[in-house]
C-alpha cells in the first residue's frame, strides 16, 4: 500500500494544481503526463491508490437547483478543509466535495440528521450520499460539469476548422476522453458500493476496471467494478508453538463459481434495498462471469458489478500501459472509434458487431506490426517483467512490467495521419479467413478455430474475445475500411478541403459501404440500416459479449 504521509501530499499537490474551481472541463490527471514520450508517467497501482484515497475523502451532496456556491462552501467547510468541489447535472443538481481530512466527513455525517418522512418508514443506512437543503432564495444556478460527449454534429464542426488530421484525432481525443470530473465521480460511485459490501466482508474491496480506468473511457461509458475477496481467502494468522489452533468456522460451498453467486446475490439485495440512489437492480447470476446489474440515478451511470475478476483488472493495467507508452496510442484508438460507432460497426447493444475491446486489439495489433513497432508485444512487456511482477492468475500467466518507466520509448515516427490511412489500408486487405489476432506475439497466426473474427485473449489464450462477430458484421467493417481509406487518399491527392468536410470529419460522414450487385441499387437509408442491424439481435442468443472495455 502507498505511505500514507506520501499520498496525502501527492493529493494535496493535485488539489492544489486543480484548484477548486467548478465547471471548468478538465482533463484527467494521468493525461497530463502523457503528452511527451520522455515524460515521467504514472503507473497503474499509483493512479488507483490516488484514485481511491481521493474517493473516501469525498462525499456525494443533492443540492438545491439554485444555490450561492460561495455560501454552500462556507456551510461544507465548517466541517474541515476542503480540497476540490465540482458541481454537475444528473437527475438534479449534484456536487462531489473532497476534504482534506477524513475527520471532516466524519464530522459532516455526525452533523447530518436522517428524514423525517411520516408517511413512510426510513431505512436508516447512513452513507455519504447526503442531501443539503437551504432556505435562501433569490440564489445562482451553479456552473456544472458536462458528463457527456457532445452533440456529433457539433463535433464534426470542430474537427472541420483544426489544422489538419493529427490535430483532429487531438481534438477528438480532448472532446470524447473522460474528464478529470467524471473520473473522481467514477471512484466515489465505486466506494459508496464498497461500503455497502464491506458491511457484510469487511476485508473486502471494491475495484474499478475496464473503460473508468484504462485510460480509453469515453464520456458516458459504463462503470465497471469488482468485489475483491483475495484479502480473506488469503488470510492466515501467525505461526504458533502450541498444540491448538483455531480456525474461522465457515459455510462450505460445492465450488468458486457457487461462492460469487450467493455473495453477489447478496450484495445485489442489499444495494437494492440499502444503497441510496441505485435502482433497476438485476441479479444476472448465471452467466459466464456473474454479475449485479444497476443503474446509480444520482451519477447517472450504469453499473456492474462482478466478483474477483483479476484478470479483467490485470487487462484493464495492460491496457492503461500501452495508452500511455506513445500519444498517438490513444488518439488513433479514440478517432477510430468514434468513425466506426457513427457507422454502427460497434454498438452499445450486445450482438453480433464488433466490440470497442476487439477494435482495440485491432488497432493494437497494427501498431505492433509497424516497422519499427509503435509499441511492444505482450511476450516483451513480460520479458521486462521482475520476479515481484509474476502474476498467474488461474492458470493464465498474467505477467508484465507494471513500471511503465522502464520500456524504451518507440523509434517510429509516423504521423497520425498515416497511422490512420495505414490502419484502413491493413484491415481492409487483411486475410481474416485465415489468420487470427495476437497482440501476445504481434504475427499472425493460423485461426485455431473456425470463426469470422478470431482475436485471441492477451491472457486467456484459449478464448476469442470476438466470438460474437458474424461474418456479414466483419464484412461491413471491411467494406468501411476501405471506403474511408479511398477517401482520405482521394483528399491527399487533391491536397485541399475545397471548403468540404476534410479528414476526420469527410469519414465520419461518410455512409457505411455494402457490398452491392452490379446492377444500380438504391442506397438504404440509416435508419433502415440501423433496422437491419437490430434485426439480428433476435437470432442472438449470447447475451452480453465482451464488455466494452
Amino acid at each position: 500500500m502507498v505511505n500514507c504521509i506520501r499520498l496525502n501530499s501527492v493529493l494535496r499537490a493535485t488539489s492544489r494544481a486543480l484548484g477548486t474551481t467548478s465547471g471548468r472541463k478538465q482533463r484527467p490527471l494521468v493525461a497530463e503526463k502523457t503528452d511527451q514520450n520522455n515524460a515521467t508517467k504514472s503507473n497503474f497501482s499509483d493512479v488507483q491508490s490516488v484514485r481511491h484515497e481521493q474517493a473516501k475523502h469525498s462525499v456525494l451532496v443533492a443540492c438545491p437547483a439554485k444555490i450561492t456556491e460561495s455560501k454552500f462552501l462556507k456551510y461544507l467547510s465548517q466541517y474541515g478543509e476542503l480540497a476540490h468541489h465540482f458541481f454537475f447535472d444528473s437527475n438534479g443538481t449534484h456536487a462531489v466535495v473532497e476534504f482534506v481530512d477524513l475527520q471532516s466527513i466524519e464530522s459532516l455525517l455526525s452533523g447530518t440528521r436522517i428524514p423525517n418522512d411520516e408517511d413512510v418508514f426510513v431505512v436508516p443506512y447512513k452513507s455519504r450520499y447526503i442531501k443539503v437543503k437551504t432556505t435562501e432564495v433569490g440564489q445562482q444556478f451553479p456552473k456544472c460539469s458536462p458528463q457527456s460527449s457532445i452533440p456529433t454534429n457539433s463535433l464534426i464542426d470542430k474537427l472541420c476548422r483544426a489544422e489538419n488530421i493529427e490535430d483532429q484525432a487531438h481534438l477528438l481525443l480532448d472532446e470524447l476522453q473522460l474528464t478529470e470530473e467524471s473520473i473522481r465521480l467514477r471512484y466515489l460511485v465505486g466506494s459508496l458500493i464498497s461500503d455497502i459490501a464491506t458491511a457484510y466482508f469487511p476485508e473486502a474491496s471494491v475495484h474499478l476496471y475496464g473503460s473508468s480506468v484504462n485510460c480509453f473511457g469515453k464520456m458516458g461509458c459504463d462503470l465497471d467494478l469488482f468485489l475483491n475477496l483475495d484479502n480473506i481467502k488469503g488470510y492466515k494468522s501467525g505461526k504458533t508453538t502450541s498444540a491448538y489452533t483455531a480456525e474461522f468456522w465457515m459455510r462450505r460451498v460445492s465450488s468458486g463459481r457457487t461462492a460469487q453467486q450467493k455473495i453477489l446475490s447478496v450484495i445485489g439485495e442489499s444495494i437494492d434495498t440499502f444503497g441510496p440512489g441505485c435502482n433497476e437492480v438485476i441479479k444476472i447470476l448465471n452467466a459466464r462471469c456473474p454479475l449485479v446489474r444497476f443503474s446509480h440515478q444520482p451519477s447517472g451511470l450504469q453499473c456492474d458489478l462482478t466478483a474477483d475478476n483479476q484478470i479483467a483488472l490485470r487487462s484493464s493495467e495492460l491496457l492503461y500501459i500501452y495508452g500511455t507508452l506513445d500519444h498517438r496510442v490513444r488518439a488513433l484508438v479514440f478517432a477510430l472509434r468514434c468513425w466506426a460507432r457513427i457507422h454502427s460497426i460497434t454498438s452499445s447493444i450486445p450482438g453480433q458487431w464488433i466490440t470497442n475491446f476487439s477494435l482495440t486489439m485491432m488497432v493494437l495489433f497494427f501498431l505492433q506490426k509497424r516497422n519499427p513497432p509503435v509499441i511492444p508485444t505482450l511476450d516483451q512487456l513480460k520479458s521486462l517483467a521482475g520476479k515481484k511482477e509474476k502474476s498467474i492468475i488461474e492458470g493464465n500467466d498474467c505477467t508484465f512490467v507494471r513500471d511503465v518507466n522502464k520500456i524504451k520509448p518507440t523509434a517510429n515516427t509516423e504521423s497520425l495521419d498515416d497511422l490512420l490511412i495505414e490502419f484502413l489500408e491493413f484491415y481492409g486487405k487483411f486475410n481474416f479467413r485465415t489468420n487470427c489476432i495476437d497482440i501476445r506475439k504481434g504475427i499472425e497466426k493460423n485461426k485455431p478455430e473456425a470463426a469470422a473474427l478470431y482475436i485471441q485473449n492477451p491472457f486467456e489464450q484459449t478464448l476469442n474475445v470476438s466470438k460474437n462477430v458474424n461474418q456479414t458484421q466483419l464484412q461491413r467493417f471491411v467494406n468501411l475500411a476501405q471506403e474511408s481509406a479511398f477517401i482520405l487518399q482521394d483528399q491527399v491527392r487533391e491536397s485541399s478541403k475545397n471548403g468540404k468536410p476534410w479528414g476526420l470529419a469527410s469519414i465520419l460522414l461518410t455512409k457505411s459501404s455494402e457490398k452491392e450487385p452490379k446492377t444500380k441499387k438504391k442506397r438504404k437509408s440509416a435508419s433502415e440500416r440501423i433496422s437491419n442491424l437490430l434485426d439480428s439481435l433476435k437470432d442472438n442468443n449470447t447475451g452480453k459479449t465482451q464488455a466494452e472495455h
